[in-house]
């Protein structure tokens, strides 16, 4: 066994063409021209890249366990160390790097996977029953505690609860989603994950339920009690737990979950988590969910307004006489900041320059550890010529009823919700021509303040004449903490369009559900595939 772990950890060595250090928070950045050589090592007992160049002594180094590597191009890439992924404050550093041919590129990224998988699964734990994870899976284990303190406390305030039952498209949804569906709630017993006010466990009791169990971890599960005794012809059937859905036991299996998880951008808060925790300890093997998946929809905009309001906020910083003092010397570090903030607001969809693709999230057979990192390849097709700005992101969520399938979504254009949408802003935007390829990464890696670090990178390919032997023309990347977003609650303005630039309403694209996106994709063929369709449309 050690002489197989020993071959598979030679060290590997490749030439490089030249590589670029991307610029650090301190605005500093240094590039060579001179080759590299590439070495894969194990000598400190962490898989790391090690790069040094021919005139230089000193290694640049990359611990694989907390890095990321992305093709910017046939024989261009970029290295991104993220560090520690649950420390909120960690910067990324990382060079881009230049191959001599695409199969050299091409072996390196292979070798950097292997590497990188190797030594994820050495530091790994068996589990009891086979598997294996590299992250703890209690709530209090990934979860620093200051951060679930607030968290609790947020909800734990009936204000708060107010403001998301006055939520109509989402309280309404959610009854309308159970009433329709009561053969799955007649005589079953219910798990409400997260219950909140109780509100979800007693339209399951109303729904006919035998039982309703709501777990409430929060100061909120006192109000719920009381809530639900005010209710004395629902009360006998619902049990109120306080606890975290990782830590209490329940009497029985459940034949049906229903949960609130979503946060912006569907993933924010860490809920999801849970809800998949809940579903492997109490639901029953056939049980359903509801909601039953979610999908996360992204499309490039163009939004001139907001890149300025963002990029004039740092305006203050290149003051040079504030009470005597120059200010200039921090106007990078705040102009960074500022777009280092996901933007929540609602939007005109007319601001988007292409038809919108999705990523799927299956809540019935995911796995928790899937929900820790989250890497999507994006490509567009721009619709128009325009400057590109960002990636604008909402979600839906799928009730999946043996009655009736309806979707509850966040699209814009469709009735706003408290979740709105959300928009990651570029602070270098690019230029694309219509009928242009856009592509790109979001990489969504969560971290212990209950939330997650978002790495954009988009970009767009050569066009015209012999594009077909280019590569990418220009690129633009950004890192966002989803925790920090800039609530701009406007609500969605009508942008004067100029006349060489009409934009038109670009009708959301079809999103084709492949059988290995769910197991059942008969399902997902009656369901409507258009994330802007009105909320209360039945699904036939």
């Amino acid at each position: 066994m050690e002489d197989s772990l020993g071959q598979k950890h030679k060290p590997q060595e490749f030439t490089l063409v030249s590589i670029s250090e991307l610029a650090s928070s301190s605005s500093s950045s240094s590039s060579s021209s001179s080759p590299v050589v590439a070495r894969f090592c194990g000598d400190s007992g962490a898989a790391e890249l090690r790069l040094r160049q021919e005139t230089d002594s000193d290694d640049l180094a990359f611990d694989l366990r907390t890095s990321q590597i992305f093709r910017l191009g046939p024989v261009q890439s970029v290295c991104i160390s993220e560090g520690d992924a649950r420390e909120v404050k960690s910067h990324s550093r990382g060079v881009t790097i230049q191959f001599r041919n695409e199969e050299e590129s091409s072996a390196f990224h292979s070798a950097f996977d292997q590497r990188k998988k190797d030594n994820i699964v050495q530091g790994t734990t068996p589990l009891p029953n086979g598997e294996i994870s590299f992250l703890k899976s209690k709530f209090d284990d990934k979860i620093e505690s200051s951060s679930a303190k607030m968290y609790f406390h947020y909800y734990g305030q009936l204000l708060h609860q107010q403001n998301m039952l006055q939520d109509y498209v989402r309280t309404g949804t959610y009854y309308a989603a159970v009433m329709e569906n009561r053969a799955d709630f007649t005589g079953r017993v219910v798990v409400d994950v997260g219950a909140g006010s109780g509100i979800l466990s007693l339209f399951a009791a109303q729904a006919g339920a035998k039982h309703v169990y709501a777990v409430e971890a929060s100061e909120m599960a006192e109000y719920a009690r009381v809530l639900i005794a005010g209710n004395p012809a629902l009360s006998q059937r619902i049990t109120v737990i306080k606890g975290k859905v990782e830590d209490v036991e329940l009497p029985e299996k459940a034949d049906i979950l229903i949960s609130e998880p979503m946060g912006t951008l569907l993933v924010n808060e860490r809920m999801l988590e849970s809800y998949v925790i809940a579903r492997d300890r109490f639901l029953h093997q056939n049980g359903k969910m509801f909601p039953t998946i979610g999908r996360i929809h992204m499309a490039p905009f163009s939004d001139e307004y907001l890149f300025v309001e963002v990029a004039n906020k740092a305006l203050f910083w290149q003051q040079q006489n504030y009470y005597g003092v120059d200010l200039t010397a921090l106007h990078g570090s705040a102009f960074q900041g500022y777009f280092s903030q996901p933007v929540v607001d609602a939007f005109d969809p007319r601001l988007l320059v292409a038809a919108s693709m999705s990523h799927v999230l299956d809540f019935t057979n995911i796995k928790e550890e899937e929900l820790y990192d989250i890497d999507i390849p994006l490509k567009f097709v721009a619709s128009v010529g325009a400057r590109i700005h960002g990636l604008a992101c909402w979600f839906d969520v799928l009730f999946n009823g043996s009655t009736v399938q309806r979707w509850l979504t966040t699209a814009p254009g469709a009735p706003t919700t408290h979740w709105y949408q959300l928009r990651c802003v570029l602070s270098q935007p690019i230029y694309v021509m219509a009928g242009q390829e856009i592509t790109g990464r979001l990489h969504m890696v969560a971290h212990s303040a209950q939330s997650y670090t978002l790495y954009l990178t988009l970009s767009a390919k050569m066009w015209g004449p012999g594009a077909e032997q280019g590569g990418i023309l220009q690129s633009s990347s950004c890192k966002l903490d989803l925790k920090e977003p800039y609530y701009r609650m406007s609500q969605p303005q009508v942008y004067p369009v100029a006349q060489d630039q009409q934009h038109q309403l670009i009708p959301p694209q079809d999103v084709p559900i492949q059988p290995q996106d769910l197991e059942d994709a008969d399902l997902m063929l009656q369901a409507s595939p258009n994330s802007g369709a009105p909320l209360n449309s039945l699904i036939d």
